[in-house]
């Protein structure tokens, strides 16, 4: 089997996962219930160019409601799946996960894509090297995360990975930048502001804009997309050094890494 079956295979796998990922939210918003697509599958749907943002992806990454946290179990059992009840445990049920046996086109030897289906589903708050309370934006995109906060939930990362840098790189590229958010716009104003009052969050921000900014070159994109990258990184780090800060932010910013101002994420009591 020649390689370029074997990326078409697995390009089909990737397709049905955007594809369960938005049937879930719907099997959800019929029975009342919030459930929005984040992470890299959530980037995929806004994605202009697969070829770019396209990776392998294990599992599906939903956010939903803590105070809905019983119809999200029911759903999903309704579905088929069964809870990993451990995950639920050790997070005090703030991340549930649920699990059936893997229904994606296999690979070219025949064996499945993953050992099984699993879908992540946190409740209210992005906790990872920052938290990031998102219960109060969950209604404002039919499907995903407002990119916005697909945008900072990149961004938060102490020690961004190289999947992160192409997911930035990928809502820079296609998604326009404005002060005042909409669908499929990058609000500054919005992501400046949650960062005015964290200044560890602000602070790692700041890092990683400044790192995708330097990796920009070691990444197949045309003079002209390059460009509005870079363009966009500038509004983004100018919008974050013009937003009035918090007594609370400048205190904090005295201080500056003598002090831990992130949670490694090995500490994490939940992946995201």
């Amino acid at each position: 089997m020649d390689g370029s079956t074997t990326s078409a295979g697995a390009a089909l796998a990737r397709d049905a996962m955007v594809d369960e990922a938005r049937a879930l939210v719907d099997a959800a918003r019929e029975r009342g219930v919030v459930l929005r697509v984040y992470g890299g599958l959530a980037i995929r749907v806004w994605c202009e160019e697969i070829g770019f943002c396209a990776r392998d992806y294990s599992d599906i990454d939903l956010i939903g409601l803590r105070a809905q946290r019983g119809q999200v179990r029911r759903l999903f059992r309704d579905l088929g799946f069964e809870e990993n009840v451990h995950v639920g445990q050790a997070t005090l049920g703030r991340h549930l996960q649920f699990v059936r046996p893997c229904t994606h086109e296999p690979g070219a030897d025949g064996t499945p894509r993953h050992a099984d289906d699993h879908v992540d589903v946190v409740l209210d708050t992005f906790r990872m090297d920052h938290r990031i309370d998102l219960k109060e934006r969950l209604r404002l995109d039919d499907y995903t995360l407002p990119v916005s906060d697909q945008l900072l939930t990149k961004l938060q990362a102490h020690k961004q990975d190289e999947k992160d840098v192409r997911d930035v790189l990928t809502l820079l590229k296609d998604l326009e930048v404005a002060d005042e958010e909409a669908p499929g716009v990058i609000g500054l104003a919005y992501i400046a502001g949650r960062c005015a009052g964290d200044w560890g969050l602000q602070h790692d921000v700041e890092h990683n804009l400044d790192r995708v900014g330097t990796m920009l070159p070691t990444y197949a994109l045309s003079d002209a997309e390059a460009a509005r990258i870079r363009t966009r990184l500038a509004r983004l780090r100018a919008a974050l050094a013009d937003t009035p800060k918090s007594l609370r932010w400048k205190l904090r910013a005295k201080v500056g890494e003598r002090r831990p101002w992130y949670r490694p994420v090995e500490e994490q009591d939940q992946a995201a």
